[in-house]
């Protein structure tokens, strides 16, 4: 049926598609039976061709439906189906499906006056030909009318609510899943800040140190800052592999060439804490190969612990422990340094001193390890991270 011309206008029984078929058959069924009983009790006499005429009429517009706009359509249907049951009132039958053709093409206002009219016709024409008033038949038709556009505008406004909570459910949906996108984007920002920290930060750092001191030996000791200028451009060629790396999210250039973390550790601190002052590994347990974002995380724990010891601490000695455990692993690194108040905040008007101890907690933490730091004035600086292993988030490159 044609709804063209109400679109964006909620018919009543708009979503029964199913029920289009059992309207065509009942109507078709009723049509048939009201004219055969007429003609089996009147004959051709009389009214009988202006009956069959009508009756073919009534058929023939209903099959117009797909060539008419609904409300045209269902008007035109309603009038001449009025005038056949004025001339034969065994065509009230027909009001059943005609009422459910109006609540389904119309608004259910339009609809309510139309179906109110049907009662009026099928009232009049059964009244005429008894003597008497039956009430019965008065009061029938009123009452299957108002329960049957009842029902069927209870069952409207249930589906409207239904699908007005979809509406809902969709549009949460779609919230829920942009706040999921801001956060993996926040979460994907304070990484590459991390890594960007731990890795051409402190390789710029240790470049800095690096052409500083061959500044100061230029002229005194040319030999020594040609080392220093040698020991620049390789730190610099290793930053750009971890730059390279860390775009495309792999592990450190140490791990991922094949060496061990003990290995890698020992280079990270040899690199570090050249020409400025002792320093040693040492590594309790049995070293063992370690899921890629947990040897990640410890690596570049170490650079950045290192890279504040150098900048910050003027320490004689740093010690880098790296203890195996069954089910853990753990990073020391501790120094001989001027130490600090770890609960104090950076002094009014002076800025803090970078991220590298928030970015170890924040990877650490993803990894479900623990970051301490114990430190005192005069007292040196510890640092000692856990990880355990085969954690749940490990899954995901720190």
């Amino acid at each position: 049926m044609n709804t063209s011309a109400y679109r964006g206008v909620r018919p009543l029984l708009a979503g029964a598609d199913r029920l289009e078929t059992w309207l065509h058959i009942a109507f078709v069924v009723l049509t048939i039976t009201s004219t055969w009983r007429y003609l089996d009790g009147h004959g051709l006499s009389d009214r009988g061709p202006w009956v069959l005429g009508g009756a073919l009429l009534l058929v023939g517009v209903y099959a117009s439906y797909r060539l008419l706009p609904a409300p045209v359509w269902c008007g035109v249907l309603v009038v001449v189906w009025i005038g056949l049951t004025a001339l034969a009132p065994s065509f009230s039958w027909c009001a059943v499906p005609l009422a459910f053709v109006a609540l389904r093409v119309l608004p259910y206002a339009v609809a309510y006056v139309v179906v109110a009219a049907m009662v009026v016709t099928v009232v009049v024409s059964w009244s005429a030909m008894s003597d008497t008033v039956d009430p019965t038949v008065i009061a029938g038709p009123i009452a299957i009318a108002v329960l049957a556009v009842g029902a069927y505008r209870a069952l409207d406004v249930q589906a409207t609510e239904r699908q007005r909570l979809l509406d809902e459910l969709h549009e949460a949906q779609g919230e829920l899943a942009e706040a999921q996108h801001r956060a993996g984007v926040v979460a994907e920002r304070a990484r590459l800040s991390r890594e960007i920290h731990d890795s051409v930060a402190q390789g710029l750092s240790s470049i800095n140190l690096l052409l500083q001191a061959a500044d100061q030996d230029w002229e005194a000791r040319p030999a020594a800052a040609r080392e220093h200028v040698s020991q620049a451009a390789i730190t610099a060629r290793d930053g750009l592999d971890e730059v390279r790396r860390v775009v495309r999210d792999l592990a450190p250039a140490e791990l991922s060439a094949g060496g061990d973390l003990p290995a890698a550790v020992q280079r990270v601190t040899d690199e570090a804490t050249r020409d400025r002052g002792r320093a040693s590994v040492r590594v309790h347990g049995e070293p063992a190969v370690l899921p890629d974002p947990v040897g990640t995380a410890l690596l570049r724990t170490t650079r950045g612990a290192l890279a504040n010891v150098v900048e910050h601490a003027d320490a004689s000695h740093v010690v880098v422990s790296l203890t195996y455990q069954p089910d853990s692993v753990t990073l020391d690194v501790r120094d001989d340094g001027r130490g600090f108040d770890p609960t104090a905040s950076s002094p009014a008007g002076q800025p803090a001193r970078g991220r590298g101890l928030a970015g170890i907690r924040a990877r650490v933490e993803e990894l479900g390890g623990s970051l301490a730091v114990e430190s005192a004035p005069g007292d040196g600086t510890a640092l000692a991270v856990s990880i355990p292993l085969n954690a749940p988030t490990q899954g995901r490159m720190s």
